[in-house]
């Protein structure tokens, strides 16, 4: 990957929010009631996803997420990489062609571009996100295809409850402070029966060093905090839970990293 001092500072300060943390799509959607949770210390990391997703950030990653050629070179390379791990994913699940009827929960499903497809397949698929913003949009985009076996629901990641086969989170870590990451982890795979999807940017020297030059150019794009997750936590999270790996992926373009793992209950 060749990439300047420029652009490096550049990725780092734009691909700082890739997702939100992150059910009927005819009817409104519902907000939780649990805003708080043990996971945080404060909510600062919280408000600032919230905030952001449901002003700013949602007008950007909107179009991020869609067809919209109001997007520059930059975004473009996100919503590429971003599109990569989400193939990826179904790609996975294709394979195993066990889709229909099974439940899914996609926390921090962002506008649906995991969700969606997911559904379309025959899925039973609870999604939700932090942002207001996000699942609403998500719950439009559903209804106007037609798709009435997917919900989609306001709400932070800890306060997602339930039982599902499959329990999938993408691009969501990178706004949980690496002393939360375990904990976070721990309670995608409580939600799990069967398994856990979950990618986040992983921290190596290169990414890190990437991440610190663009703490020098912040810029209007930096609003919240960006957070890269040392892969052995990840894997000795999901291994205290009680998950082995069983498929792993590394997407990574000019302004977009990510490293996917599907983990099975063992």
């Amino acid at each position: 990957m060749k990439i300047s001092i420029a652009s490096a500072a550049l990725a780092a300060a734009i691909v700082a929010a890739p997702t939100t943390t992150a059910f009927s799509p005819a009817s409104p959607v519902a907000s939780t009631t649990k805003h708080y949770s043990a996971l945080f210390s404060t909510v600062d990391d919280k408000t600032e996803v919230r905030e952001y997703f449901n002003n700013e950030g949602f007008n950007r990653w909107n179009k991020i997420y869609s067809e919209s050629d109001e997007v520059n070179s930059v975004q473009l390379d996100i919503r590429k990489g971003h599109d990569m791990t989400i193939q990826k994913i179904l790609n996975w699940v294709k394979a195993d062609g066990d889709t229909a009827g099974k439940t899914f929960c996609d926390c921090g499903c962002g506008v649906g571009s995991l969700a969606i497809p997911l559904a379309q397949m025959g899925a039973q698929v609870s999604a939700s996100d932090i942002s207001d913003a996000m699942a609403r949009e998500a719950a439009e985009r559903a209804k106007s295809m037609g798709i009435t076996n997917a919900k989609f629901y306001t709400s932070d990641l800890e306060s997602v409850t339930g039982k599902y086969n499959t329990v999938t989170c993408v691009d969501v870590a990178i706004h949980y402070p690496t002393d939360k990451m375990a904990e976070m982890v721990g309670h995608l795979c409580s939600l799990a029966d069967e398994r856990v999807m979950i990618s986040f940017a992983p921290k190596t020297w290169y990414y890190e060093l990437l991440k610190k030059i663009g703490e020098f150019f912040p810029g209007p794009s930096k609003t919240t905090r960006a957070y890269l997750h040392e892969e052995s936590v990840v894997r000795d999270a999901l291994k205290k839970a009680g998950f082995e790996v069983a498929r792993e992926e590394m997407t990574g373009t000019s302004f977009y990293f990510s490293r996917l793992l599907e983990a099975k209950r063992v």
